[in-house]
């Protein structure tokens, strides 16, 4: 080995399994599901010398939520893949005496740095980039209202309570895509496993056949004077790589975030292949995965040096090396090291910004297949989440604030007409318009 590389510790991206076989997964789906708000509690003050005590039922708590964070600690997605379903606590129930019920406590999931978050839709929602990014995944529920929150100069005794908001529960995919300073890129079988091996403690399977590379590797290159870089060694790219062929759409991912491109290039091709052919295959690949990556700093090194049999040296005037004997692997970290060096200082630093986006608000009124009407809305399902809807007192509380969101009005346009089944948050009712004094239709109510 030459003096002036050592072997530093590797970061590991690999997890062992039972059979001792090393497993790498940057494609996983989740389940995510806040917990369930508790329900707020009916309770009458009861006290020696106090006749006509008043409501005192505490809130539930909400429920807890879900966090995605990326930990640098974290290797990969391989946690997910026998186990997708993430949930947090439950809040707990109101009680008498003004005791409200406690939160649940919150999930935070990790997730390696570079995770990307997509929904069932494949939209992007969150880019896990640095450690101690983290994005709200799942909201818990709110806790009900106990009975002391409905006290009002009409009402003087309620006798209903809110019950806890269910979550949503929702699918989302993650995928990993690695970040290196360095990545490094060719043909299948062209040595870069065994160049990463040499100026770093990863150890990739190493044998003399294509596509030995199945999942991506990184190790730290540290060198004399003390600089340190991350070096990928992403699986082997074949022509047609950037529409899938040969998983290369899967491999490329791990390039993107690379800042430094090695362009690795067999001067032994079995097949014949010139390095400048080998070159403009995976320029071209390159280009037509994500065009922005041909704007990054590279270096082309030729590769397998020691195989090009005395005499027959290929035209070629760039940096040669030969990860079996060590020959220009020194000049080789020098130059990489400069250049990773030189893209640290040119990289504008990225902002941090925090997106809120609030849940959409008010009310829509949908139609089923069946003829019947659905009212959409957290707002409208939290109207009707009341202890006990066959309560007079609660029908009616509910019936006014249902007015108040404008439901009446929103199904009378889109058609409703009486005795036709309206669904709200899980619960059906039917539909009875208002009839005034002069015959003409008011706004509609709905009855349990």
């Amino acid at each position: 080995m030459p003096p002036c590389l050592r072997r530093p510790t590797i970061i590991s991206f690999s997890t062992t399994s039972l059979q001792g076989v090393s497993e790498f997964v940057d494609e996983a789906a989740i389940c995510v599901r806040g917990g369930a708000g508790g329900a707020g509690c009916v309770s009458f003050r009861r006290e020696a010398h106090v006749s006509r005590g008043g409501p005192d039922g505490g809130d539930g708590g909400s429920g807890g939520d879900v966090w995605l964070v990326a930990d640098s600690n974290t290797a990969s997605l391989l946690s997910f893949r026998d186990h997708p379903h993430r949930r947090a606590a439950d809040g707990t129930h109101g009680q008498g005496k003004r005791r409200h019920g406690t939160r649940g406590e919150d999930l935070f999931v990790a997730v390696p740095e570079g995770t990307v978050v997509l929904d069932r839709d494949g939209t992007v929602v969150a880019d896990l980039t640095h450690a101690g990014d983290r994005w709200l995944a799942a909201p818990g529920g709110r806790g009900g209202r106990g009975n002391a929150r409905f006290l009002s100069n009409r009402r003087r005794a309620p006798s209903f309570a809110e019950q806890g908001e269910q979550p949503e529960e929702a699918w989302l995919r993650l995928e990993l895509k690695l970040v290196a300073d360095a990545a490094l890129v060719g043909f299948p079988n062209v040595g870069k496993s065994t160049l990463i091996s040499r100026v770093s403690a990863a150890k990739p399977k190493i044998a003399d056949y294509p596509f030995t590379t199945l999942q991506p590797h990184l190790g730290v290159v540290r060198t004399d004077d003390g600089r340190e870089l991350v070096l990928a060694d992403v699986p082997g790219l074949i022509e047609g790589a950037s529409d899938g062929k040969g998983l290369g759409d899967r491999f490329l991912r791990h390039v993107e975030r690379a800042r430094v491109l090695v362009l690795l290039l067999d001067l032994a091709m079995p097949d014949g292949t010139t390095p400048s052919e080998q070159e403009t295959v995976l320029l071209r690949e390159l280009q037509r995965y994500q065009p922005r990556l041909l704007e990054r700093p590279r270096l082309v090194v030729g590769s397998r040096c020691d195989l090009v049999a005395s005499g027959t040296t290929p035209e070629f005037d760039r940096p040669r090396i030969s990860s079996v004997t060590g020959e220009g692997l020194s000049s080789f970290v020098g130059r990489l090291a400069d250049l990773v060096e030189s893209a640290r200082e040119s990289e504008v630093p990225a902002e941090t910004f925090v997106v809120h986006r609030p849940l959409p608000g008010g009310v829509t009124v949908a139609r089923r297949d069946d003829g019947s009407f659905e009212v959409l809305g957290r707002s409208a399902r939290r109207a009707v989440a009341l202890s006990d809807l066959t309560n007079p007192e609660a029908l009616d509380f509910a019936q006014t604030g249902l007015r108040r969101l404008g439901v009446y009005r929103a199904l009378a346009r889109a058609g409703a007409e009486a005795g036709d089944t309206v669904h709200i948050g899980g619960l059906d009712f039917e539909y009875q318009p208002e009839v005034a004094d002069d015959g003409d239709d008011r706004n509609g109510e709905v009855m349990s």
